[in-house]
């Protein structure tokens, strides 16, 4: 909700008196108030100023001036690990309720957060709803997560949050509040089947969860990863509005905080790019292992997005407003029922040598069919210790370093499938055994298996590798020498194996057919 207006008697006095442009330090020619159900902002010329509203909602308490205080040195402080150049610093307002003056001295009547303004036209929410989201700006988000989550403080094992039995409640909170809204008996079988979900989920993962907190995965987060929240200033994206108000909310394990970019992704329709933003993010953190626990954290996500939506039907407004709020309700709640669907995962290896075309493809059949790509040129670097854009010693291309990175991608295949995700791994598999041994996984774990092969001429991948070392922009720091070896060690598939082969040559959507059939056999 957006009010221009500056003397409006909705407004209480003080906010009315900060509409004068004449009480600002700096060039304002009039003032704009946007009003949310927790503060008012007041842009001002090149800034704005975030008041908080004095409510108490029980998770949420700015109820006296102490608190508001508080809370806005803390949104000063998170906010500040990932936009400096927007949160500015805490200004008290004293003078008078008629005559307030910014940052003097005497009482303090209120405190605002001075910020820096960006255009609004430039939210990636807004962005996204105009279909201009792109490929950078997806990697970019990705990246910027990654990085932050690298660099947050970690809950230790007796911290008082992000322990299962918190995760559980804010889960099932979201049904305390749906329920009473609810009067249609499909909305409602719809909550009981997700919420029947939840308690078996929370029942089977619980120790998962207690695992991962004491694995450091349990961190200050943002807490509100939604497009709402990110905003592209001189091309590069910025994350803001971190939760301040309730510290269960934003200590959380990563992977929750992931969640919630990727149902707003799914929200705005952009499948493919979640699916590429998930990938990216698991390649530059490693934490495969919070697999296990992402579609319980994206159901609870969906679920809050919903339950905000139909909390606003339940305030007065015009009946295209309710009717877009029940649309968005059911938006968000059939993305949470999507996530509580048992679905077959498939593994599938590819098999070619350096410069064959093996990422690319595996990264676009990833983005297309939801699976998770494990590369082996990031997992072998970060198997001992080198960043995947970080040029590495030679010794990692060993034999042995070979070997252990080939039963590395085994684990972690292993491990995604088991959370319920096809992955593709995306590496050279010139030698038999290796394909072998990813052939019984498979069996092992009851899923359908794949070898899709990409046969290259010699000149062909030599031009590829040369053009890639002249960039120098990927993790693979494959060579000539490193393509002669290949070439004198590879293994051909065999009759067997050619069972399982699928031509990298055919189009997309014959490899998705061949993947259905795969799947039905």
């Amino acid at each position: 909700m957006e009010t221009i207006v500056p003397n409006n008697a909705h407004f209480p006095p003080l906010l009315i008196a900060l509409c004068n442009p004449a009480i600002y330090p700096h060039p304002v020619d009039a003032v704009k108030i946007i009003e949310t159900h927790i503060s008012w902002v007041l842009l001002a010329g090149a800034f704005a100023y975030k008041i908080k509203k004095p409510v108490n909602f029980g998770f949420l308490d700015f109820s006296s001036l102490a608190k508001r205080q508080f809370y806005c040195a803390e949104e000063l402080r998170l906010n500040r690990r990932l936009s400096t150049d927007l949160y500015l610093e805490v200004l008290p307002i004293t003078g008078t309720l008629g005559q307030p003056v910014l940052a003097g001295t005497g009482q303090v009547l209120e405190y605002a957060i001075k910020m820096s303004q960006f255009p609004s036209e430039r939210l990636l929410a807004d962005m996204a709803a105009r279909r201009l989201l792109d490929v950078d700006c997806c990697d970019q988000i990705a990246e910027r997560i990654a990085a932050f989550h690298d660099n947050i403080s970690v809950a230790g094992d007796d911290f008082p949050y992000g322990d299962a039995d918190t995760v559980r409640h804010w889960f099932d909170e979201n049904f305390m509040q749906i329920y009473p809204l609810l009067t249609q008996q499909p909305a409602i079988a719809q909550m009981q089947s997700l919420q029947a979900w939840g308690d078996g989920e929370w029942q089977a993962k619980v120790m998962v969860m207690q695992e991962r907190k004491q694995q450091g995965f349990v961190r200050e987060c943002h807490g509100d990863l939604h497009l709402g929240n990110m905003t592209m200033i001189d091309g590069k994206v910025v994350l803001f509005d971190c939760i301040e108000f309730n510290p269960e909310l934003r200590w959380i394990d990563i992977m929750s905080d992931v969640a919630f970019l990727l149902i707003d992704l799914l929200h705005y329709a952009y499948d493919r790019y979640a699916n590429r933003a998930l990938n990216r993010y698991l390649q530059l953190s490693g934490d495969y292992g919070g697999l296990a626990l992402l579609r319980y954290y994206l159901v609870y996500r969906a679920l809050v997005r919903a339950k905000l939506a139909l909390l606003s039907t339940n305030q007065p407004c015009e009946a295209p407003l309710q009717e877009q709020a029940w649309a968005e309700y059911r938006l968000f709640s059939g993305l949470a029922e999507r996530f509580i669907q048992a679905i077959l995962p498939t593994l599938i290896i590819t098999h070619g040598k350096s410069g064959s075309g093996k990422s690319t493809w595996a990264a676009q059949m990833a983005e297309h069919i939801g699976a998770i790509q494990l590369r082996s040129d990031v997992e072998r670097k970060r198997l001992f210790g080198y960043r995947p854009e970080q040029h590495s010693a030679g010794e990692i291309y060993s034999p042995t370093a070979s070997e252990q990175t080939y039963c590395r991608l085994e684990q972690l295949a292993c491990q995604v499938i088991k959370a319920g995700f096809s992955v593709i791994v995306d590496a050279t598999f010139l030698k038999k055994a290796q394909r072998w041994s990813f052939q019984q996984l498979a069996q092992e774990c009851g899923v359908p298996f794949l070898i899709v092969d990409f046969d290259i001429t010699e000149a062909a991948l030599l031009a590829r590798i040369e053009r890639r070392q002249t960039f120098q922009k990927d993790a693979s720091e494959a060579d000539a020498s490193v393509l002669q070896q290949q070439i004198q060690a590879a293994e051909p598939l065999t009759a067997e194996e050619n069972a399982w082969v699928m031509n990298a040559d055919r189009s997309m959507d014959d490899m998705l057919v061949m993947l259905e059939k795969q799947h039905r056999t």
